[in-house]
């Protein structure tokens, strides 16, 4: 079975188990115009915090977007918009939280300034795999833990998208052990680039789509972004030579959608669990695509002059004992990390105990196989 057949069909399933009949009796349309009849007809709009030209990770809004419609009959639409059209893109929350918008598509920890703990919804230095991720959100309370917070906020959100683990960073010049990264400008978000901060970086937050000319102009001498795939979509190889790995800053981000509480509450609750579904997909459906795509894009970077080079094991181990300091830090200082912590560190000691028994060791072997060292 082909793989949009099959998600139709559990779209099918999930449908009629709401009782709607949604998919029942109805042809998918494009025409966002037309809806089933007697369906309510709902429009909504979706800021993003990602360019146009980055496909895969604006495509993760484009997919909740499609889901929605084709699942609701045309009678729920949400029409998103590129970082910049309707707000800038690390603003995305501000928009959701005014109702300026009714949802967006963003990364939570571009708002850990508001809430240290946002970081624990996309990704935090040396946590959680995709798969881990989605685990503790979805079935180890997670979510819930995080929309607790997002209730300050009057806004609910749910998982929409994983780039799987990262890249660690192109930079203009190597780097020559810790003494080496003291007054580097770097752009970099999140917790990642506290710890980068406390090993002597001069950290910048940028959305997207300025890296690259702040990358060229010389404004910054190193960025970070996602992987292969999209990091040559913003031409970053073509202002810096050096790319880092591993990303251990973010191993598997999860991105969310964000809903006004108040927009949401007005949903009828069919249309409510469509955009769980939709999220669902777009979770699913963007880490399986950037997997797909990393790999050749990894390619074509080495036959333009993309020199790979890993981080020293200095600079992981001092990074990884800052990233410590730093969550017990500010598990003192404040309550909600606190709390988000507790539950993410036992998680994470539990899965990490499992994972190393049976994915590590099956990895450990199976990538050192001479077949496989291209």
């Amino acid at each position: 079975m082909k793989r949009r057949e099959l998600l139709g069909t559990g779209a099918t399933a999930i449908t009629a188990a709401l009782g709607a009949g949604v998919l029942g009796s109805c042809t998918i349309r494009k025409n966002d115009e037309i809806s089933e009849p007697g369906r309510p007809k709902v429009k909504w709009r979706m800021a993003t915090s990602w360019p146009l030209s980055l496909d895969t990770i604006y495509g993760g809004a484009e997919t909740i977007s499609q889901r929605v419609l084709e699942l609701s009959g045309g009678g729920f639409q949400i029409k998103p918009y590129a970082a910049g059209e309707l707000v800038p893109g690390l603003e995305v929350l501000d928009a959701v939280q005014a109702g300026s918008v009714e949802c967006g598509h963003t990364a939570s920890y571009y708002y850990i300034g508001k809430n240290p703990a946002f970081a624990f919804g996309t990704s935090v230095p040396f946590g959680l795999t995709a798969q881990q991720q989605n685990a503790w959100l979805y079935e180890a309370g997670g979510n819930t833990l995080l929309n607790n917070l997002y209730s300050d906020f009057g806004v609910i959100g749910f998982p929409a998208g994983n780039t799987g683990a990262q890249m660690g960073g192109w930079f203009k010049r190597k780097l020559d052990g810790l003494q080496s990264l003291q007054g580097l400008k770097m752009r970099i978000p999140g917790l990642g680039g506290k710890v980068m901060a406390e090993l002597g970086v001069n950290v910048q937050v940028l959305p997207g789509g300025e890296i690259y000319l702040a990358l060229d102009r010389g404004a910054i001498d190193a960025a970070e972004w996602t992987g292969p795939y999209d990091d040559e979509k913003l031409g970053l190889y073509r202002a810096a030579k050096f790319y880092y790995y591993p990303g251990w800053w973010e191993p598997g981000p999860t991105l969310s959608g964000l809903v006004n509480k108040k927009a949401w509450n007005k949903l009828p609750k069919e249309y409510q669990e469509i955009f769980i579904s939709a999220c669902y997909e777009a979770n699913l459906t963007m880490l399986s695509r950037y997997d797909n795509l990393n790999g050749a894009a990894l390619q074509n970077l080495l036959a333009k002059g993309t020199e790979l080079v890993p981080y020293e094991d200095s600079i992981l181990q001092s990074a990884q004992n800052a990233s410590y300091q730093m969550y017990s830090d500010l598990a003192i200082k404040n309550q909600d990390f606190r709390k988000v912590f507790t539950e993410w560190k036992k998680f994470q000691n539990e899965i990490f105990g499992w994972n190393q028994i049976n994915e590590f060791s099956y990895s450990r072997f199976n990538y050192k196989l001479p077949e496989n060292k291209q």
